[in-house]
């Protein structure tokens, strides 16, 4: 006679737990299954971010401009050497350190920056970023661009 375990609504027999429950066909059976399931898996491997996926709570547009000359090689509100050649920008109330993504709405270029300095303080204008930025963005001729900033 069978010894009956019973677990909630199913009934298994002891034997459904035995050495012999994985041989032949059951034990082929749960191979295949586990094959299926392991291939089935998807599996991400890109590890770069993607810049044009990201989504952001936190936008402001308006006008920028670029500092330097005078800047360079003094401290900045984060208490580093303000370095015109790194990719950062002075913000009036973003944390300090934070990453945004600054894009010149007149010709689409957009780079990502990090928050180190307060700023600006000229009226109507919403960041000052560094010569390398600016550059990199395609207003230093101009001095003040329309611009996007996103907090990544």
């Amino acid at each position: 006679m069978q010894q009956h375990i019973v677990r909630g609504p199913f009934a298994f027999t002891a034997q459904a737990f035995g050495p012999a429950a994985f041989s032949g066909r059951r034990a082929l059976a749960v191979l295949a299954t586990m094959a299926v399931l392991l291939l089935s898996t998807p599996v991400t491997v890109s590890r770069r971010p993607v810049i044009e996926d990201a989504v952001s709570a936190w936008t402001q547009s308006g006008r920028v401009s670029w500092y330097g000359p005078g800047f360079h090689g003094r401290r900045t509100a984060s208490g580093e050497i303000f370095d015109t050649n790194d990719l950062t920008m002075a913000h009036r109330s973003l944390p300090l350190g934070s990453e945004v993504r600054v894009t010149n709405l007149e010709n689409g270029r957009a780079i990502l920056l990090r928050v180190n300095d307060r700023g600006p303080y000229v009226r109507g204008r919403i960041g000052d970023l560094s010569h390398a930025a600016a550059a990199k963005l395609g207003f230093v001729e101009h001095g003040v661009v329309r611009a996007r900033i996103e907090l990544l």
